[in-house]
């Protein structure tokens, strides 16, 4: 008997999210820095080529880079006559709308390891980058992205990945949307 494609991509997502938990767990209690991934991987109770298998880097346990796919999606979900800075703005506030708690429970502790991490944190500035280029592809509909478009989607980037390290930071008197919302005043106002 054969194993079901289906239940190959249960098996698949259950083991993901093992290993998701087992890091967040380890990365809470002793700092991201000091966990190897043969750590994590005996945590989870799977080996260091599962583990890679899964998740290309520990890093990548905590931050997730969206497709490009994923990207050009919400860019072009707004209204196309708005400035860049506000389809960026608007896309990055409603992708929020309307998570769980449980999901926003997950990115929570998710951006306070990064938030501890001096690592993570200049990962962050890593991704911010990848995808302010997806954005800037977006927008190019198949030519080469303006420099202009790629400065400003680097900028709002980085005021959304600036709510994200408060909100992580914060003492939950604020909520995520308002700390997001308070980084692109500030950047709006400069």
């Amino acid at each position: 008997m054969t194993d079901s494609p289906d239940w190959r991509r249960r098996r698949w997502e259950a083991t993901h999210e093992r290993i998701f938990e087992a890091a967040v767990g380890l990365f809470e209690t002793e700092g991201f820095d000091r966990v190897s991934v043969s750590r994590l991987a005996t945590a989870a109770g799977v080996s260091v080529p599962t583990f890679y298998a899964h998740y290309p880097s520990k890093e990548h346990v905590v931050m997730r880079l969206m497709a490009p796919a994923q990207v050009a999606a919400l860019i072009a979900a707004q209204p196309a006559h708005l400035p860049l800075a506000l389809r960026i703005r608007r896309a990055a506030v409603e992708s929020l709308t309307g998570i769980g708690a449980e999901v926003r429970d997950q990115l929570h502790a998710r951006w306070q390891i990064i938030a501890g991490s001096s690592s993570l944190r200049h990962r962050a500035g890593e991704f911010d980058r990848i995808t302010a280029t997806m954005v800037a592809e977006a927008c190019a509909d198949g030519g080469r992205p303006r420099p202009a478009d790629l400065v400003v989607a680097s900028a709002y980037l980085a005021a959304y990945t600036t709510g994200l390290l408060t909100w992580a930071d914060g003492d939950g008197e604020r909520t995520l949307e308002e700390c997001i919302e308070a980084a692109f005043d500030a950047l709006a106002q400069a």
